[in-house]
């Protein structure tokens, strides 16, 4: 099947699942934990699990921006971009901590049309979304919490606040793309990153909470749909408006603090 920018969003999901389950099985049959020596904290089978999903969308006329092997494929005004990384959360995989993931984002030149974000440490939670038509986690259409006070949320970062930020707990999970999807399913309340992020960690995921109705910024206002490898942006997801606007305040004050 040869994707392009008038497939169904179905058939697009069909091979994002398809690239998830190729990786799902590099994983399984995995013994190399190490480094890959080939670009910094990069593991071996980071390196294993690209070839796998890259031999799928090329296959189906995708180019790929890919957090391990950047920008491969053509890109033109009828083709589909996949945003991807193959393995979210290669250190907790590598240190046996359940808590990793394969991250999809597909879009086509007028934007993000579907994504896909599958816990490849439990091997049966898939969340997913396409534009205009929800977020679902294993089928089931999920929305977030309605927590609007920050000292009743629980909130899952990345990176240290500078200083206590008043939050009711807060949860470091280690692997962006499942922590935010997190938020579009009301398990926690907000996500921030006190760090940046590449569009491979989290596009795939803010589409779910965009379809979701979660709560977005990107803290300098800039537009967080990024086709550049080289580009970073700071991102904080919340349930709603109310605790938007509180967890924005605690990312500016820690940036001047």
């Amino acid at each position: 099947m040869r994707l392009t920018r008038s497939s169904s969003n179905d058939d697009i999901l069909a091979v994002l699942n398809r690239t998830a389950n190729a990786i799902s099985a590099v994983l399984a049959s995995n013994t190399d934990w190490g480094l890959s020596g080939l670009r910094h904290t990069q593991y071996s089978v980071d390196v294993n699990c690209d070839n796998a999903a890259l031999a799928i969308l090329h296959d189906a006329g995708c180019a790929v921006l890919s957090e391990e092997s950047q920008r491969t494929g053509e890109w033109g005004d009828n083709d589909i971009l996949v945003v991807m990384d193959p393995l979210d959360g290669s250190t907790n995989a590598s240190r046996g901590v359940p808590w990793y993931a394969t991250a999809l984002c597909a879009l086509d030149n007028t934007g993000m049309r579907a994504s896909l974000v599958v816990n490849q440490a439990s091997g049966r939670d898939r969340y997913w979304a396409t534009r205009g038509g929800g977020a679902f986690h294993n089928g089931n259409p999920i929305e977030p919490s309605t927590c609007t006070d920050i000292k009743d949320a629980v909130v899952g970062i990345s990176g240290l606040p500078s200083f206590e930020p008043g939050w009711g707990q807060f949860r470091a999970l280690g692997a962006a793309a499942l922590d935010i999807c997190l938020v579009a399913d009301g398990v926690i309340d907000a996500w921030i990153d006190f760090n940046t992020h590449g569009v491979w960690d989290y596009l795939a995921s803010l589409l779910i909470c965009q379809e979701a109705g979660v709560q977005i910024a990107e803290i300098s206002g800039r537009d967080y749909v990024t086709t550049e490898y080289d580009d970073k942006c700071t991102l904080v997801v919340a349930s709603t408006k109310e605790m938007l606007a509180s967890l924005l305040d605690i990312r500016k004050r820690h940036a001047n603090s």
